[in-house]
Order: structure tokens, then sequence, then C-alpha cells
């Protein structure tokens, strides 16, 4: 029935996950180690132009994941390193005035 708990507890998580977020955040990639494929959550506060790189250890850029304009939300990137070496990435999010860096490691 629409007044039971189950429906209201439905309706509270539909409510939950359309919420627009107050606040930027860059999550830690799951799973973490990871092959080859790994997903990245990020919460985006207003719309802006966001960015998502991931980069070797030598700071080298080996992929952008997003480059462009995004509204306001929580989000999620998927990263397939099929075509990288074990070993140790970062991943960098750009979101307007907001940066975070997150490690990840790629175990073969």
């Amino acid at each position: 029935p629409p007044g039971s708990a189950l429906a209201k507890a439905a309706k509270k998580t539909v409510e939950e996950s359309t919420a627009r977020p107050l606040t930027f955040d860059l999550e830690q990639n799951y799973p973490n180690p990871f092959n080859p494929v790994t997903v990245i959550g990020y919460s985006i506060a207003r719309d802006c132009h966001v960015s998502l790189k991931v980069y070797n250890v030598l700071g080298q850029e080996v992929i952008t994941l997003v480059d462009e304009q995004e509204s306001a939300g929580y989000k999620t990137a998927r990263f397939d390193a099929s075509h990288l070496a074990s070993g140790l990435y970062f991943y960098r999010l750009q979101a307007g005035s907001y940066t975070n860096v997150k490690k990840m490691m790629l175990v073969r």
C-alpha cells in the first residue's frame, strides 16, 4: 500500500538519489585495488565545467574521463585500465574552483 513503511522508504531513497549535493566531493574509486575496471564517484554542487583525469606516478596524463559542462548532481565515471600496466595511478577532479586528487591501484 502507498502509506506503508516500505513505500515511504522507497520514496525516501528516490528523493535522496535525486537530491542536489550541497558540496563538491571526490569519492574513492571502487573497487580499489582494481583489475581492470573501476568506478569513480563525485558530486557537483552547481552547474560548472568538470574535468576528471587519470595520471601515472610520473604525473603524465593517462586519460581524460570527463571534460565538459555538467549539471549539479551525483555522478560516476567508469575507468577501464585494460591497456595500462599494474601500478599506482592518481585521479584528479576539477569542478569550478574545487580540486581534489586521490590514489588508486591497478593490480593484474
